[in-house]
């Protein structure tokens, strides 16, 4: 056979051939796929009562030493929370004072003798039995009485009850300046506190909300840090309140 015609028979098979498969294939029109439409998913409407009273149990950290008043955590929750319910009245008391220890705010209490009728008791307390050196058992058995404390003045309702970790001075300026060693002690120390408060928390079924690490970004974001170079800043306080809501908003759904 020629070398031209094996060629032509060649191109005929080959378009034959094709042909076939075009005819046996399923049409390649691409087929839009059908729009999807995303479950309906309602924004929660449980309600709250009309008039909230809201008390914060602490030290420094709960007065906001060296920020403005309404940039201290329980201003700007309060705050946060009547942005949330405008129908709602929110009331404020603040049991804190600086330098407090354990034993400074159970005695506060006792003298001040609020009312037991709280719909939020918000308690963050301990940095300063560890500042000045108390003996970790103090606070072993003054913590679990400041908490049963805060749920009775919460009308005797755990689930009103949030407790907060201690913040961590190490990481400020003013830690920085004991020394690297000192500034371990410091984080190691604290680590007992919290995981000590957190852990009784959990067994008694308490609300406990972890902060710590927010605080230990403030060597390197110094905007965290108040002016005083030790305290949290208005921005810090925020980052509390940004994780507390949501934990807030069930404890005072009815």
């Amino acid at each position: 056979m020629k070398p031209q015609f094996k060629q032509i028979v060649t191109v005929i098979l080959s378009v034959f051939l094709l042909s076939c498969n075009t005819e046996d294939s399923p049409s390649e029109t691409p087929v839009s796929p059908a729009p999807v439409i995303p479950p309906t998913t309602q924004v929660p409407t449980t309600p709250i009562s009309k008039s909230i009273n809201y008390l914060a149990l602490g030290d420094s950290y709960t007065i906001g030493q060296s920020v403005c008043e309404t940039c201290r955590y329980p201003e700007q929750l309060k705050a946060s929370l009547k942005a949330l319910y405008p129908e709602t009245s929110f009331s404020l008391k603040v049991i804190a004072t600086t330098g407090w220890t354990t034993n400074n705010l159970l005695t506060a209490i006792k003298e001040q003798n609020p009312e037991s009728n709280y719909d939020l008791v918000t308690l963050l307390i301990g940095v300063n039995n560890q500042y000045q050196g108390r003996d970790f058992s103090v606070y072993e058995k003054e913590f679990p009485e400041l908490v049963n404390k805060a749920v009775m003045l919460a009308k005797g309702d755990k689930k009103n009850v949030i407790v907060l970790s201690i913040p961590d001075y190490a990481y400020t300026p003013f830690g920085k300046m004991f020394g690297a060693d000192a500034q371990m002690k410091i984080t190691t120390e604290l680590n007992n506190y919290n995981s000590f408060a957190e852990n009784y928390c959990m067994q008694q079924g308490i609300t406990f909300v972890s902060i710590t690490d927010i605080t230990r970004q403030g060597l390197n974001n110094t905007s965290l840090v108040a002016s005083d170079g030790l305290h949290p800043s208005e921005n810090a306080y925020k980052m509390f309140v940004e994780r507390m809501l949501p934990k807030v908003k069930i404890a005072l759904q009815d």
